[in-house]
């Protein structure tokens, strides 16, 4: 099975290894990171990440309890041309197992999980972190776990980094670094930019009720990881604050009177005006903004999305392309800036 998003080579692969297999760039990523002598996959799957650890480090234990994965994962090796890899397929629990194994200086587990739950829980993943970090505490230095990131940082109740990452403008990955591997509490990070960002998850960031000259909309894994008051105090500029305007529970977009940049901000807009939750003056500044179609954000029932749209954009005949952020008391019209960074 061939993918040419998540992979630059047709790797080996049924359709749930592909499906949760790491992308190539996450991989790379995390590769370099945990780069060491020594490290033990787990749970390696067809092995779409440890290929990029064998690339980094000079000895890597690829472990897999499904034989059918694991020969994919050895296909894969030999696509990338890594032949560093030493692969044991069984229980990574299993005595057996541990024991076949040296002194590790990292390992690092993608447990599995169920591939649907109406809320991700972290007792559902196996082999659990407490099974692994009991199991492998006198043989490895660290540890490193991969788990959903639709869990929050008070979810997790571990001493450890949080490090949840972005690729593309969306949330990808949350992995878990303990020991010597841990550099801060909380951790977010986008990619294809590699911009990151460490922090406690402690500080606070002002509200403002009013809309400021500019808006942004911060990448999801600063976001996920709670660092928005981190993100503002690094963006600032003198005295020249940013504050936190909400949308809706569950939206929300920093504002400043300074244009900023970072590629830790996901958009960036100019706030061309603020006008009333209604077709008419919605429409009627739309007319006199120049406006072809507006993009519509935040509060709006989903099944009304396309007849409110359809209305307000009656009779445009501009050329620009609007954003529309919908709040309880106001529509907030702005224009993307040129330019991420």
């Amino acid at each position: 099975m061939k993918n040419k998003v998540k992979f630059t080579k047709p790797i080996s692969s049924d359709h749930d290894g592909l499906r949760f297999a790491t992308p190539e760039i996450v991989a790379k990523y995390r590769a370099r990171r945990l780069k060491c002598d020594v490290l033990a996959d787990i749970s390696c799957g067809i092995g779409g990440q440890t290929i990029f650890f064998a690339k980094e480090c000079k000895k890597v234990y690829a472990i897999e309890i499904d034989p059918v994965k694991i020969e994919h994962a050895k296909k894969n090796c030999q696509l990338y041309g890594v032949d560093n890899v030493e692969f044991i397929c069984g229980d990574a629990l299993g005595p057996e197992i541990i024991h076949k194994l040296p002194e590790l200086d990292v390992v690092f587990s993608d447990p599995a999980r169920p591939p649907k739950e109406k809320r991700r829980l972290l007792s559902s993943i196996t082999p659990s972190i407490e099974d692994m970090i009991n199991a492998y505490s006198s043989r490895a230095k660290g540890f490193a776990f991969e788990v959903p990131p639709q869990l929050t940082p008070e979810r997790i109740p571990f001493d450890c980094e949080m490090e949840y990452l972005s690729l593309n403008g969306k949330i990808n990955r949350l992995t878990l670094y303990f020991n010597h591997l841990k550099k801060c509490n909380r951790s977010a990070i986008t990619l294809p930019s590699e911009e990151s960002l460490c922090g406690s998850g402690t500080g606070e960031i002002p509200e403002s009720e009013i809309i400021k000259k500019f808006a942004y909309e911060p990448e999801p894994s600063v976001v996920k990881a709670e660092l928005l008051p981190e993100l503002a105090e690094k963006m600032r500029k003198g005295d020249n604050r940013t504050y936190l305007f909400r949308i809706d529970s569950k939206r929300a977009l920093m504002t400043s009177d300074e244009k900023l940049k970072s590629p830790l901000l996901k958009n960036q807009y100019v706030v061309l005006a603020e006008t009333k939750v209604s077709v008419e003056d919605i429409n009627r500044k739309l007319k006199e903004l120049n406006a072809k179609n507006a993009l519509i954000r935040g509060k709006i029932d989903p099944d009304n999305y396309w007849n409110f749209r359809n209305r307000i954009e009656t009779g445009l005949n501009g050329d620009k392309t609007i954003h529309l952020y919908i709040t309880d008391n106001s529509a907030i019209i702005c224009q993307p800036l040129a330019g991420k960074n």
